[in-house]
């Protein structure tokens, strides 16, 4: 059993930065692949980025490619995800995941075995 906590959400302005942390709990971090997802009012939850077990592969959407950086930290078992030029389609919930099969990055969101609660990011116009 995975244990993740969210944390770094705020409120910012349209071009903002934020980073959101995602700790995790429980068994070996670096066994598992990570990801960030985002849910929007009224709205799917959607892709944002992943990364597998040992950094060697990550995968982003289209729609934050150049802007957003996931990243990791095995040794203190800890997901980032970096946010750059922030938008107003940005505003979100946003929930890391992680699945078993720790080498394969994976954009779909069954493929996830544990999920966080969310943080809130909103980016004002």
């Amino acid at each position: 059993q995975v244990q993740l906590a969210e944390s770094g959400g705020d409120l910012v302005q349209t071009g903002g930065s934020l980073r959101l942390s995602c700790a995790a709990d429980g068994v070996a971090f670096n066994r598992y692949g990570m990801a960030w997802f985002r849910q929007a009012p009224g709205k799917e939850r959607s892709f944002v980025a992943a990364v597998s077990r040992l950094s060697f592969k990550t995968n982003y959407a289209h729609s934050v490619k150049d802007r957003f950086t996931v990243s990791r930290d095995n040794a203190k078992n800890i997901l980032f995800l970096e946010m750059n030029n922030l938008k107003p389609e940005d505003t979100a919930a946003y929930y890391c995941a992680a699945r078993v099969r720790g080498d394969i990055v994976s954009s779909a969101a069954r493929d996830y075995d544990y999920w966080g609660q969310g943080t809130q990011v909103t980016v004002s116009p």
